[in-house]
């Protein structure tokens, strides 16, 4: 699973999970391999939270969630702040909805497959319609518009790869 570590300076960082069999953990930091290990550790009986062990080469960094999801505890070199982390699933997620006012675009939120163009240039939609469904990490994720107005220009077909970030629709 891939994930998006903001840290309290504003730089993100991606972060690769992959969990072969025995358990044995494969990460990647911003397509960097790295060798870590994760250890379980039982509820602290003063916070009252569980925390896991991450040992990152020599060093060993304890996380919690804290707070409202996805608020990420971390004590490394002896520093505790707070990061916040986003699953790729969540990112589509939250490409999807829409939003007051809107944007007059609609982008693929990761790479995949456009599966569907639901729209032709000159319809008209409104707010929240679907327009494009793209196949994402084994998913169907249906795109909407984020405001009401007419199809301006459709960048892409049913079959087309795209790439994080790409506009598919634009809407005026």
């Amino acid at each position: 699973m891939k994930y998006f570590v903001t840290l309290p300076s504003g730089t993100e960082h991606v972060v690769e999970i992959v969990e072969a069999a025995g358990g044995v953990l494969s990460v990647t930091v911003d397509g960097q391999p790295v060798e870590a290990d994760a250890v379980g550790l039982p509820r602290n009986a003063r916070s009252g939270r569980g925390a896991t062990s991450i040992k990152i080469g020599p060093r060993v960094i304890e996380l919690w969630l804290e707070g409202t999801a996805p608020a990420l505890g971390v004590i490394a070199d002896g520093q505790r702040f707070f990061a916040t982390v986003e699953s790729e699933r969540m990112r589509v997620q939250a490409a999807a909805k829409p939003s007051a006012g809107g944007e007059g675009t609609v982008r693929s939120p990761m790479p995949g497959r456009v599966v569907r163009v639901l729209v032709k240039e000159g319809d008209e939609v409104e707010a929240g319609a679907p327009v494009v469904v793209v196949e994402a990490m084994k998913m169907e994720n249906e795109l909407v518009a984020e405001r009401a107005g007419t199809v301006k220009r459709v960048v892409t077909s049913a079959g087309a790869t795209v790439e994080g970030g790409a506009v598919l629709v634009e809407i005026s």
